[in-house]
């Protein structure tokens, strides 16, 4: 039985082999995305992704939680990048912006499509989830992880296999909110007793209420070890419309 393609996204594409010029379409449509997503962040850097939940509003103590976690990574010289949607997103890319730090958002398009917010001086828009999480990992030093929920889990874990299959460096992973995080810090501690995974996995990964300890946390593990030398050949090409 063939399926007839009426439309591009991923549950189209993930629902088994088609037919070769629909799957040559897809990878050129991948393709084109990450062309976009290269050209528009090339030159954001160095950033700090955060992670963090799209459903919590401006009066919840998270929310301000979150602004403090924007206003201090943009005040360390990081930018700050995000999922580019509402909630503690938006909070941290608002704590950058009014510190006057860099905002940069990585948007999603959903079914209910979700809009960046109003805080980001730059973003992009994807159709993908795994171009944008490629996105959000590529130009980051560290990650910071508000409270969310199962997208929240994903980046997280992503992020943590990357750097445990030294397919990224290893970056600091700080976890905000010891109550909300305590049963995944329950988890990984019970992983490294029974040997799924080694002590050093979690070496960089802080869980504190503290903006302070994350600050000393980034600093240790990103700003110190990697030292943050922007590359001098990155150089914005008028002729191709680049701008830093």
């Amino acid at each position: 039985m063939s399926i007839r393609l009426l439309h591009t996204d991923e549950r189209y594409a993930l629902t088994g082999p088609h037919g070769r010029w629909e799957e040559l379409r897809f990878v050129m449509r991948v393709a084109w995305e990450f062309l976009r997503g290269f050209r528009s962040l090339h030159f954001v850097g160095p950033c700090i992704t955060v992670f963090g939940s799209a459903r919590i509003g401006e009066n919840h103590p998270y929310y301000d939680m979150a602004l403090r976690v924007g206003r201090q990574i943009a005040e360390m010289g990081f930018t700050v990048m995000t999922g580019g949607g509402p909630g503690l997103m938006e909070a941290a890319n608002r704590g950058a912006r009014e510190t006057g730090g860099r905002s940069i958002g990585c948007n999603i398009e959903l079914p209910h499509e979700q809009q960046p917010n109003a805080y980001l001086d730059r973003w992009i828009t994807v159709r993908y989830f795994f171009v944008r999480k490629v996105l959000l990992v590529k130009y980051s030093y560290g990650f910071v992880v508000l409270p969310g929920g199962i997208g929240t889990l994903d980046e997280l874990f992503e992020a943590l296999t990357l750097i445990q299959t030294g397919k990224i460096e290893r970056f600091p992973i700080v976890l905000m909110d010891t109550n909300y995080w305590a049963p995944v810090e329950a988890l990984l501690t019970q992983m490294t007793e029974e040997g799924t995974i080694s002590p050093t996995d979690r070496q960089l990964v802080l869980v504190t209420d503290s903006v302070e300890a994350m600050k000393e946390h980034l600093e240790r593990y990103a700003v110190k070890r990697f030292q943050l030398q922007r590359l001098v050949m990155l150089r914005p090409m008028r002729v191709l419309g680049e701008r830093t």
